[in-house]
């Protein structure tokens, strides 16, 4: 959020010089004197398989298990909002073999609890920032606005009566929902999903009345037409969907919802290991067929040094801490 309405005011950062054949001939090792890597590397995600960063972390995934000769080992870690993931991170060894694909729920699970389970920008370390993707407000059944102002004026006509959908509370889709609600100043219930499927088959029956998703995660129901779009939160229509108005083409020109993907590893992995995993992976964005398949997935690759990152992640927490506080999210 991947707070998700501000990252579109975030300047990518040059890519490190050299591509991925100048890392590989470096060869760090590791502690124990052994080349890395030498055996397969686990990228956790702390959501659902067809999440959006399980989807861009397969697609980087695929091109680095190629480039290190070594399986990049995906494992889905929902629950919690994402903590769960982030806590297995934080207690992992720092060796350069276990990476996490995290968004904006990673550092809002810091703010949204009285017991702060972790530092976000402590107890970690930035990789790459990965990309962004605008985040999409989708129709349940039985809903028949055709414009944001006709959405909110049926919440305000049943007030209470409304369901929005999210991934968990303190979830990107669901920092993006409680920011729409706030802007729109209505009176609709938070139904979360641990589950990704159970939300869109929420969606299609109509037992809840929006989801703001973020794009990849629903962009291929959406061209297939099995669910219905809204608007999207960027100020540009997606390349992904470009028959989809913007917020503010759909009348609501307050909205803005983007969501940002990044590598982290736990805090005090060696900074050899840290620039060889960070060149190789802009080298792997940087790619016309990577930067192709993002497109399809309505999401823009980003680059930059670890360092671009971890100012981006300091950026958004500030952010969040204020949107968080300004419309009274916690935990329940």
């Amino acid at each position: 959020m991947e707070t998700s309405h501000s990252i579109g005011a975030i300047a990518f950062a040059v890519a490190l010089a050299g591509g991925a054949g100048a890392a590989i001939a470096q060869d760090p090792s590791t502690s124990s004197g052994r080349a890395w890597p030498s055996k397969p590397i686990r990228m956790i995600v702390p959501f659902t398989a067809g999440s959006a960063s399980d989807v861009l972390g397969r697609i980087v995934g695929q091109r680095l298990t190629e480039l290190w000769g070594q399986q990049i080992v995906m494992d889905n870690r929902p629950g919690a909002g994402g903590l769960i993931g982030s806590e297995l991170t934080r207690q992992a060894a720092p060796d350069g073999y276990t990476l996490t694909m995290i968004g904006q729920p990673h550092l809002s699970n810091a703010l949204l609890r009285e017991v702060r389970p972790y530092d976000p920008l402590k107890d970690f370390t930035a990789i790459s920032f990965v990309g962004s993707n605008p985040n999409v407000i989708v129709l349940g059944k039985g809903v028949e606005a055709k414009t944001i102002p006709d959405l909110i004026a049926l919440a305000k006509a049943r007030p209470g009566a409304m369901n929005y959908g999210s991934a968990g509370v303190g979830s990107s889709s669901h920092l993006a929902g409680a920011l729409f609600v706030s802007k729109a100043g209505i009176n609709v219930v938070h139904v979360p999903f641990r589950i990704g499927a159970d939300s869109r088959s929420a969606l299609i029956a109509g037992t809840i009345q929006f989801y703001v998703y973020p794009l990849p995660a629903i962009v291929g129901m959406l061209k297939a037409g099995t669910l219905r779009p809204l608007a999207v939160g960027s100020p540009k229509r997606a390349a992904a969907l470009p028959d989809v108005p913007t917020s503010a083409e759909a009348g609501f020109p307050q909205y803005r919802s983007e969501s940002w993907f990044g590598l982290i590893a736990p805090q005090g992995v060696p900074k050899r290991l840290v620039t060889r995993i960070n060149t190789d992976t802009v080298s792997v964005l940087k790619e016309p067929a990577t930067r192709e398949k993002f497109a399809q997935q309505g999401a823009e690759p980003g680059f930059g040094p670890p360092e671009h990152f971890a100012k981006i992640q300091r950026d958004e927490y500030a952010e969040l801490a204020s949107l968080i506080k300004s419309i009274g999210m916690k935990v329940q």
